[in-house]
């Protein structure tokens, strides 16, 4: 949440992580000795005691902290209770949906698929930890993940400051319902940075689009830290542990990661084209007109919208603050291909890739590459109280 975000009335940040707070000591509350190591992490910090608040994945690996299947249901329900305190209603809704995603996506494989446990796709393979102590004197936060979700939060001197890195994602992105209908949760989030760039005249579409084909993933992947010449890193590094204990799992997962970055065929003056920069590629938002700047809006929306409204940000209703944002896009335009875009801003970068599985699996992440995870409040915090 950067500084702009941090305007937002305190007193609504400050209710917010009220909501938290008494969410997260309720659910701690109901869970016994064993249960609660598993959930609790250390105190938040601007040090390396903090490593582990920060580390963050988007692949059905073990997140850290306690799962779905070491609680009762009560204490599960309590989970996601604390869960929506984080999240406007379709931001849950969302966050919801993704999970039951792993059934589909289950289906989809074949039932066959493991990795490095009984079952790879698991909608109770979602991990909740609870970082200090909730509504008390020091900073505290949490953080709730597992396949296609990540989030993470920060309180600090009772308020909410941090809600990045924020990410979601769909697979399959497209399902099938009854009645020739379909599942997409993520579909206004891929449409309109589609429909942004198919928008902008040839000459502007030119600067917009990096490459004609996309990266294979997000392409500052789960890094703690995005940093100028970041690549996308490949799908067998995004994960707790180097290596599985089974040999023949980690060997099918090497496949995998494999075969994903060959589809994407990308060479060094790709990764160079899509690299990470903290000089915005692509277009500026101040080049385009009006009916453009206001998909604009509504895309980062699909962002921002994810968290409670009352602290969702809304500087890029600003129209000087929006004209500074850059619209980057690499891959094909037409639906159904393999596509990747970028907005990015101080204080803001949001990635989306749809590019795996013949495009129909969507990654989408939030994040502020100066105050993700609130570091710049803690290193303040200590400076004061220290």
């Amino acid at each position: 949440m950067n500084a702009a975000d941090r305007a937002v009335d305190l007193t609504a940040r400050r209710d917010v992580a009220g909501r938290m707070a008494e969410a997260a000591a309720a659910w701690l509350d109901a869970l016994d000795a064993a249960q609660r190591e598993l959930a609790s992490g250390a105190v938040p910090a601007d040090d390396a005691t903090d490593a582990e608040r920060r580390r963050w994945f988007y692949t059905p690996t073990d997140h850290g902290g306690l799962t779905f299947h070491g609680q009762r249901p009560a204490q599960q329900r309590a989970a996601m209770r604390l869960v929506a305190t984080g999240l406007s209603t379709a931001g849950y809704v969302t966050v919801a949906l993704t999970m039951g995603l792993e059934n589909v996506l289950d289906h989809v494989e074949g039932f066959v698929t493991r990795f490095d446990r009984e079952r790879a796709r698991d909608p109770h393979l979602y991990y909740l930890r609870v970082f200090g102590e909730p509504g008390g004197t020091q900073p505290w936060g949490w953080r709730f993940g597992g396949h296609h979700v990540s989030l993470n939060y920060l309180v600090v001197d009772g308020a909410l400051v941090a809600t990045t890195p924020c990410f979601v994602g769909a697979d399959p992105a497209v399902s099938p319902l009854l009645g020739g209908a379909l599942h997409r949760p993520l579909a206004r989030v891929e449409d309109l940075g589609r429909d942004l760039v198919r928008s902008m005249p040839a000459d502007l579409r030119a600067r917009a689009v990096l490459l004609p084909k996309a990266p294979p993933d997000l392409v500052t992947a789960n890094r703690t830290r995005v940093a100028d010449g970041d690549r996308q890193v490949p799908l067998s590094g995004i994960w707790r542990d180097e290596r599985f204990p089974d040999p023949a799992e980690a060997a099918r997962l090497q496949v995998l990661s494999d075969a994903i970055d060959a589809a994407a065929g990308f060479e060094e003056a790709d990764l160079r084209a899509v690299e990470y920069t903290s000089v915005p590629k692509g277009v500026a938002v101040a080049d385009l007109d009006a009916e453009q700047k206001d998909l604009v809006r509504a895309l980062l929306g699909t962002y921002f919208g994810r968290v409670p409204d009352a602290v969702a940000p809304t500087w890029h209703e600003d129209a000087a603050a929006l004209d500074v944002v850059h619209v980057a896009w690499a891959g094909s335009l037409e639906p159904g291909e393999p596509h990747y875009y970028r907005l990015q801003a101080p204080g803001l970068l949001v990635e989306w890739d749809n590019t795996q599985r013949g495009a129909n699996h969507a990654h989408s992440v939030w994040r502020d590459p100066d105050t993700d995870f609130g570091l710049d409040v803690l290193a303040a915090h200590r400076a004061r109280h220290h």
